[in-house]
Order: structure tokens, then sequence, then C-alpha cells
């Protein structure tokens, strides 16, 4: 299949085969005579999810699955290839085109100044509720804006003022869909409002939705474009919050991408960016990004890399004064802490921890949250002998 992902051709021809994920490992093992605990069910797992690239286990892939290694190649090489520009990650067409028989009023900054309210309240409830709940406001106020600006007569002036608020809109509604787990509906936004903010000419919000796309990608097993995206979206004029903020997404994006030396320098310059956001005017979009918030990221990927003695201090003391209204993130962080326990070989920790992540989680209809609980107690499972475990391992059975 022309342009398919390695990710999304290992699902699919496994799935032709009837096996399950388990049964794949198995076979991998088996068709280079490993044993066959060598691999196992969460490899394959990440592997679909694009989480993990199986470089080294690739012609094993090709032998158990009965494909030309070629086919394994090239998809992977696809996989890198990435274009360089903004520009090369936006759909074609323009939906943002104003129509050319207007059918509304004449607009004006009253009305520009009302959809910047509605949209800032909008990102105050994202910091408290869940994806699966703003899901439905947020669509309903994007197409409202949309049709707002291609209906009603405006001034040039006017227009890239509401092409910004699109922008923006589009940010939080993004962040919105991708929390509620609809992927594909999150980067038709995403693309929208990078659209609408290009037409607008708003260098930094540009910035910020490509950041917000590729840290999307980055999640979702497309790690290598999200970096180019990200890199992309790098604008050396812009204030240095927002610098700081596209530079932590860039960060992320090379951890998931198995680039740790790119992340822990892209994670420097975030936080070199930051110190210099002092008297600086920022857009106010930018008002949750502090220094917490990126020794969170530094924490984080100090846990993908696999050093828990560095993430857990670090986790503890940010966790310890984290704002315990914002449930979903206080819930999402402590799922890394509990994977950070698990590595520093504290299966105990790690177990209570997941216990309280399970707790806090119960009423959040996110599924990023999902997500990280599967892969705590993937994790997990390495010590299902310990009480502690066995007992958060059966509560979620």
């Amino acid at each position: 299949m022309h342009g398919e992902s390695l990710a999304h051709m290992i699902r699919r021809l496994r799935t032709a085969k009837r096996w399950s994920q388990q049964r794949l490992a198995v076979e991998i093992c088996r068709a280079v005579g490993v044993p066959v605990d060598s691999l196992t069910r969460g490899d394959i797992y990440r592997y679909e999810k694009g989480k993990r690239t199986p470089r080294d286990w690739l012609p094993a892939l090709a032998l158990a699955l009965g494909v030309p290694l070629e086919e394994f190649e090239a998809a992977l090489a696809t996989q890198s290839v990435a274009p360089q520009t903004v520009d090369d990650f936006l759909p074609e067409g323009e939906p943002l085109a104003p129509l050319r028989t207007k059918q509304g009023g004449r607009l004006g900054m009253g009305d520009v100044e009302g959809l910047a309210g509605r949209i800032h309240g909008l990102r105050l409830a994202g910091d408290v509720l869940a994806g699966g709940d703003l899901i439905g406001p947020a669509l309903r106020e994007l197409r409202s804006a949309v049709k707002l600006y291609r209906e009603g007569s405006h001034t040039e002036e006017i227009g890239n003022a509401l092409l910004s608020q699109i922008g923006e809109l589009a940010q939080i509604a993004g962040f919105i869909a991708a929390d509620a787990g609809r992927r594909d509906e999150a980067q038709r936004i995403y693309q929208l409002g990078l659209s609408a903010a290009k037409q607008a000419d708003a260098e930094t919000l540009v910035g910020n939705l490509a950041g917000s796309l590729a840290y999307m990608w980055s999640n979702n097993g497309e790690a290598a474009k999200a970096v180019q995206l990200a890199t992309a979206g790098l604008a050396d004029g812009a204030p240095p919050k927002a610098r700081a903020l596209t530079l932590d997404r860039l960060a992320w994006a090379h951890t998931q991408a198995h680039e740790p030396q790119p992340a822990m320098r892209a994670l420097a310059q975030a936080r070199e960016a930051l110190d210099q956001s002092d008297g600086e005017e920022s857009p106010p979009y930018l008002y949750w990004v502090s220094h917490d918030e990126l020794t969170v990221m530094e924490s984080r990927v100090y846990t993908e890399l696999h050093k828990p003695l560095r993430a857990v201090p670090i986790l503890q003391k940010v966790l310890s004064r984290y704002d315990v209204t914002r449930t979903r993130e206080l819930a999402l962080y402590s799922s890394w802490l509990a994977i950070a326990y698990a590595d520093a070989n504290e299966p105990e920790e790690s177990a209570a921890t997941a216990a309280r992540v399970i707790s806090m989680s119960g009423d959040i209809a996110s599924e990023r949250i999902t997500d990280r609980i599967q892969t705590v107690v993937e994790r997990l499972q390495e010590f299902a002998e310990v009480p502690e475990v066995r007992e958060v391992l059966e509560a979620v059975a």
C-alpha cells in the first residue's frame, strides 16, 4: 500500500493472519531462533502505535509475516522523510475563502472581541475538563467562527483579526479533539488553524499551532514528522515564551523519535528562552507556560529515556505543588512517575502511584489518560508477583 506507515503495515499484516500481538511476538522470535520471551506483546503494541521503531527486528518481522524485507524498509524510509516548511503540512484547497456574496452584516471589532472572550472561556474550561466533555461545544464554536468570517462583510483589518481568533480557537479545539481520542479530526482542525494563522500573518500563532500538531503526532507514532513540523514552526522573532513552548514540544518529538541528544538540547534551549521571558509581552493564550510545565516535560523526557534517578525527584517535587483542580494533567504526569518508579525497581511505589492515577481518572473522558493507564499497567506486568502490584492489576482487570 503506497505511503503506508510501518506501524500500520505491521498491524494490517498481523490482523490479516488473525494473530494476537502475543502470537506475533512469539512467531518473530521463532523466525530467528531466539528465546520466545525476547520480544513481548507490549513491544508489538508499541510498534503498531508507532511509539517505537523495530529497526533491529525488521528482518525477523519480514520472515514471520512472510513479506519481503524491502517492503518494510520502504515503509521505514518514507516514515522518516518529511516536509521542511509549515506550508507542506497544510491540506489542499482553502476552507477559509470568504464567500463571493456576503450573507451577513458588517462586522466590527466588537465581533472580534466577543469571539475572543468565548475562546478564552473555552480555553479555561479545557484546563479542568476533559476532551470528551468539551468536544461538542468546541466544534460548534469553531463552525460558528468560520461561518462568521466567510459570510460576514468586513474590512481587511477585521478579517485578519477574525482569522487570528479562528487560529486560536482551532488550537484549543484541536487539543480538545485529540484529548477525546478523535485524532483525525484534531489534525484537520489544527490544519485549519494553521491556514487561518498564515493568512493573518500571525507568525507566533503559526508556531503554536505547528507545535500543538507536532505534539499530537509525537504521541501517535509519527515522531519523525513531528520533529520536522516543530522545527518548521520555530520562529526567531517569536516572543521568548512562545519559542520556549515550541522548543518544549520539539524536545518531546525528538524523545519519541529516540533522539536523546537533540531532545536534551531542545530542552536546554526552551529553558533558556523561558528565562528571557521576564518582562517580555506574550500572547494571552500562553498564560499556562511556566518553569514548572517545562520541568514536567524534562522529567517525562528522562522517564522515556529510562533515567529514573533523574526523573523521580523532579516529578515528586513538581507534583507536590501542582494545581489539584487540574485533575487530568495531574493524573497524566503522575503516570510518568509510576513508570519511573518501575524503572527504578521500586514496584511498590509504582503500584501506589498507579492506583492514584486510576482513582483520579475514573470520571475523566480523556483518551490520553486511557492510553497512559494501559502503558502503566503493561509496565507493571513485570512485577506481577509483588502483592501491591498484583492488587492494582487485579483491580484494573
